[in-house]
């Protein structure tokens, strides 16, 4: 069966990179931005896009990224599934060329058929916050925006979605 993406989906992220050098050059604008400005306009980008957003005709953050799995992670996910932790990090894990602990592969040995995921209220903190673009001090995450342009259909939408607030100031 595999897993499933809209039509919308496929073609806002053939969008976003077609569009990558003009994405990375308004981003790169975005620099010059007062921290507290930039942070508002992207949590209200975020929080319009989101509320029309529905993560399960994606799930490309599942299929082609793996997140950086804390200790704590490990822990919670390991207890979940019944584990001891040095276990569940020989099933699924690897370290990664930063030395983080990340998931041995993709797409996510979590991610069902129908893009749900079966450790949902267990998964790692990365995957919770994920794509990153309701936080404090988006300024520092910038370049990590952009490369989650490239994965996420959403945040593609609101980059696009800041840089129009922005103007209209």
């Amino acid at each position: 069966m595999g897993h499933k993406q809209s039509d919308k989906v496929r073609e806002t992220l053939a969008r976003a990179k077609k569009e990558r050098k003009s994405t990375q050059k308004i981003l790169k604008a975005m620099r010059g931005i007062r921290p507290e400005i930039l942070d508002r306009n992207f949590m209200a980008a975020h929080e319009k896009v989101f509320a029309g957003t529905d993560c399960l005709e994606c799930a490309n953050c599942c299929k082609t990224s793996s997140p950086i799995i804390t200790n704590k992670d490990i822990d919670r996910m390991a207890a979940h599934l019944r584990m001891k932790p040095g276990d569940f990090v020989v099933k699924y894990l690897r370290i990664d060329e930063d030395e983080d602990y990340v998931f041995q592969q993709t797409p996510c040995v979590f991610l069902n058929d129908d893009n749900t995921c079966s450790i949902y209220e267990h998964r790692p903190k990365a995957c919770h916050e994920y794509p990153h673009t309701d936080r404090k001090n988006m300024r520092e995450i910038l370049e990590l925006t952009y490369k989650n342009s490239l994965v996420c259909p959403a945040v593609y939408e609101i980059i696009r979605e800041v840089e129009s607030l922005i103007a209209r100031k």
